[in-house]
């Protein structure tokens, strides 16, 4: 795989930064879409997998911050929490893309992105219960991060790698693996 410029990275995180505003606010005009279908967390983790792990780190922590102080979403006292979810996203697919190579795309997205989502709400509970919000019970952390956020796991399980495909086979990103423009291994 051919390294990315640094100008088509920039323009990219950029990109999914600013995607990290507009997705929320199109989808809360569904009641309580937010929370479900967690439309934020869909860029930063594009960005971790495509641009690499400091740009999806710098997309978790720069998004929620741009889209509180633009839109008010999310509101201050759950901001922190979720700049370390999403930071953690970023990160944690952004490094397993790098480091993980089965021979497969796909084996290699369904890798990188449970252990980033896992990692992400692990790390962002036991942010919450030491730092945030001390006194979180564990039912709440359990029910909030896995139970009602089961549709938007669902969601990003499904589009993120159709996505990278796409982008793929578009040519607006490298392809990982000779021979993909034919058919992608299972």
């Amino acid at each position: 795989m051919k390294k990315m410029s640094v100008v088509k990275q920039l323009t990219l995180s950029a990109l999914c930064t600013a995607l990290c505003v507009v997705l929320p606010i199109a989808f809360h005009i569904i009641p309580n879409a937010g929370s479900v279908l967690l439309p934020m967390h869909i860029p930063v983790l594009l960005c971790g997998l495509v641009c690499g792990w400091q740009s999806g780190l710098l997309c978790g922590v720069l998004g929620p911050i741009l889209s509180s102080v633009l839109t008010g979403m999310p509101p201050a006292a759950i901001l922190p929490g979720m700049i370390v979810e999403l930071g953690i996203y970023g990160c944690v697919s952004g490094l397993m893309m790098e480091r993980i190579r089965t021979g497969s795309l796909y084996a290699d997205l369904y890798i990188s992105l449970p252990t980033a989502m896992l990692a992400g709400r692990v790390l962002s509970g036991i942010a919450k219960a030491l730092i945030f919000a001390p006194g979180t019970s564990f039912a709440a952390w359990a029910t909030a991060s896995f139970v009602t956020a089961l549709p938007g796991i669902s969601v990003q399980l499904v589009v993120l790698p159709t996505l990278i495909v796409a982008l793929t086979r578009a040519g607006l990103i490298s392809r990982r693996y000779s021979g993909m423009e034919k058919q992608p291994r299972f």
